[in-house]
This record gives structure tokens, sequence and C-alpha cells, in this order.
């Protein structure tokens, strides 16, 4: 599920390489961009009653703008095959309206890259992202290893939406991490705020739609496929979905794999200690973090996860394996799981329960020891058993992030192939 900085890279490409990156950026944009629109573009007058809806545009900051040499060299630089690119593209943080877990109004951003070339009305690509603690390390925010579908999506000529979900890049409060509905909400008002800002920026969109995501997202990409298909929003026309290594099983795969050691001790107790902070924010799985975790990480844990903490500081700060993080009452609570435990974790399953009319590839890989290559097969099979065609494409003995490092051009041709 993670999607913060890649296993045996170090901070060069993480955080630390995403604040120079955006140090310069920030510099460039006023240089680059300056005639294509104003940032942030205000609504106009007779756009107000749909801004105050969900989906709603507040506002469009100019982020990137990268010829086509500059595109393949950000993948390249991040082993990412670029065959797939033919044009330079263009990058703009998308502020808009959407809810929170609740219902309740809030805003959230994401970010809307274009080609720079290719066809007047543009394709839409939903692209949604891993697991990520920091909010600093969001699509629209930093210009790092979440940006390679949306760059390699959008050179091929397509435009590619990426919300960065609730609480992180620059909307407020905690990020509810893996709460599946607040996902779907906020990636399906970035699908409407996309289209707004498409129209104005003079890409219009056709209103086909190929839907895409990793580890985290892959999930999230699943189960907006199908609240498309049951009606979410029928200016959308969902045309394929190719989600890469999503936890699409936390009760009967993901979960048990924290404990029989299909999952790697850092990223088990990194996606534990996220996991319960979160969910108890909407679900009462304990009163106090003593109940759940073990001394000193009690003390800390809450802070450690409050949006502003690099990935590396947060798994120093926890402890060095799920058994050491968790009282045992709260290990056991996991292991076997009932009540609000067992809740959260079905309210986050299912999203593969439903048949898509539309051609579906699964990526993973063998190698994974983050979300186990059980949960694709898990997720293959409830789809094949509501009649769907599902394909599996098993990258192998590659790990977690190179996972979607191979699949995500595979998964720009797998489009290109729809389309034709």
């Amino acid at each position: 599920m993670r999607d913060e900085t890649r296993k045996g890279r170090g901070k060069a490409e993480g955080k630390g390489a995403g604040r120079r990156t955006r140090g310069a950026l920030a510099a460039a944009a006023a240089l680059m961009l300056a005639g294509l629109v104003v940032a942030p573009v205000a609504v106009a007058a007779d756009g107000q009653a749909r801004s105050a809806q969900r989906g709603g545009l507040l506002s469009v900051t100019p982020v990137a703008d990268r010829d086509a040499g500059q595109v393949r060299a950000f993948l390249t630089g991040r082993d990412v095959d670029t065959a797939v690119v033919r044009y330079g593209v263009r990058a703009y943080r998308l502020t808009y309206r959407t809810v929170d877990p609740h219902g309740a109004p809030t805003t959230a951003t994401g970010l809307l890259t274009l080609p720079a070339g290719g066809p007047h009305r543009l394709d839409l690509v939903s692209d949604t992202h891993g697991t990520m603690v920091d909010r600093d390390y969001a699509p629209s925010v930093s210009e790092d290893f979440g940006r390679i579908p949306s760059y390699l999506n959008a050179s091929a000529g397509r435009a590619v939406a990426a919300p960065d979900y609730l609480g992180l890049g620059e909307g407020p409060g905690p990020h509810p991490y893996m709460d599946t509905a607040s996902s779907v909400t906020a990636s399906l008002d970035m699908l409407r705020a996309a289209r707004t800002a498409a129209d104005r920026l003079g890409r219009p969109l056709t209103g086909d739609l190929y839907v895409t995501g990793f580890s985290q997202g892959g999930q999230v990409a699943m189960a907006l496929g199908k609240a498309l298909d049951e009606g979410a929003d029928r200016n959308f026309r969902l045309r394929a979905l190719a989600p890469v290594s999503g936890p699409y099983d936390l009760e009967g795969q993901e979960m048990p794999a924290l404990f029989d050691g299909r999952v790697n001790d850092v990223s088990g107790v990194l996606y534990t200690a996220y996991w319960l902070v979160a969910q108890n924010r909407l679900h009462p799985l304990y009163k106090d973090p003593s109940e759940a975790f073990r001394a000193p990480y009690a003390s800390r844990v809450e802070r450690l996860l409050d949006g502003g903490h690099e990935q590396e500081d947060v798994v120093r700060g926890l402890a060095p394996s799920v058994r050491k993080l968790l009282t045992p009452v709260f290990h056991e609570r996991l292991r076997h799981p009932s009540g609000a435990v067992l809740d959260a974790m079905r309210a986050a399953d299912h999203t593969c329960d439903w048949k898509p009319e539309v051609p579906v590839r699964l990526y993973a890989a063998a190698g994974d020891t983050d979300v186990p290559l059980a949960n694709t097969r898990t997720c293959a099979r409830t789809l094949a058993g509501q009649g769907a065609r599902v394909r599996v494409v098993d990258q192998g003995a590659v790990d977690h992030f190179g996972s979607v490092v191979v699949s995500a051009p595979q998964v720009v041709r797998f489009f290109d192939g729809v389309r034709r």
C-alpha cells in the first residue's frame, strides 16, 4: 500500500528530493506558465452555483510544464519505460469541494495533468495513489514517485485526474486512511472538478474514463469503478479498469499476511499503526492509544501520524515488528478480528464484488511483500464469480514499488488498445 519512497532508494527520491524539486518548481512556474492561466484561477461568476456543489472547482494552480524530453528524464530517473511518451505535459493543482467521511462539506486537492499536444478533446484517466503519511508528498504538491502514472498517461495523450484524497496535499484535517467510502467520494469529485478545469483550460473531456491506481489506490480504483457502474455520475463512461497491487481483501488476506510472514516487518508496522490511528477516528477501536500500542509507542504514534512527518521519521519512531508494536490484547484482536475491528476491515473490502462490463486487468507481483499477490487473486476470483472477464498480470519477482514501475507503462498500452 506504500507510495511514499521506493525501498532501497532512501530520502534522495523521497520528500527531501521533492522539497528541492518544489522549490525550483515554484520559481519556474511563474516564468514557464505565464500567459497560460492565472494562478489560481478564480471560479467564474456563471459557475458559482456549480462550485457550491460536490466537485465544484475552487481554484486551478499551475505546478509543472514539462516537454517530452523532460518527461522522459523524470521517468528514466525512476526506472520507468518511456516508450509510450509522445508529448510533454502541463500539470495543475485543483482545489475543489467534496465531503468528509461523515458527509459534511470540506475541500480537497488533486493533480490534473494534460498533454501538451494531441487531440483537442481528451479522454480522462483516474489515477489513485498509494499509502502516504506525509501530506506534502501528495501528487499535487510533490513532483516525485506519485506522479509517474499521471505523466505517463498524459504524455500518451490523455488527461489524468489524480486526487490527493482527504487530508493530504492542501486539504484540511487528517487523512482517513483506508476509508474506502470517503476515498471514492474524493476521487469522484476530483473527476468532476477536472472536467470543469479541463474545459476552462481549452482541453474539454470526451466523457470516456479509464481507471487505474496503485496499492491503496488500487483498492480505491476498484471501488470507484463499482460506484460509476452503479450510476454515481452518468457524465463519465467507464471504459477500462487497471488497478495495480491493491489490498482488496483486508480480512481474508492482507491482515493475516501481517502475521504469517508474507508482509515485511517495516511495512507491516507502518500499515498497522496508520490503519489503527486513522480508523479509530471513525470506529471505536480504542479509547486510549495505550490500549492498542505498547510503551513507548503509545505516547507518540498519533503525533507521528498527524500528516506532518516523513515516512522515514514515522518508521524510526515505531517498533521493529507488529508484535512489538501492539499490546498482547490488540495483537490478538487483529489476528482474530471481531466487533469494531472486523467492521472496519469489512468496510474496506467487497470492492471486487460486482460485474464490470468493461475490460479489466489486475496487475500485481509475486515478489510483493507489502500487498501479497493473494489480494489480487481473491479479487479476480470474486469478479469472475460475478461473470466478469478479468486478466491477472503477475509481474513476478519484483517488489511492491517494482510492480507499479513495470506495470504503469503496460497500463497505458492496455488503455490504448481498449480505445482502438
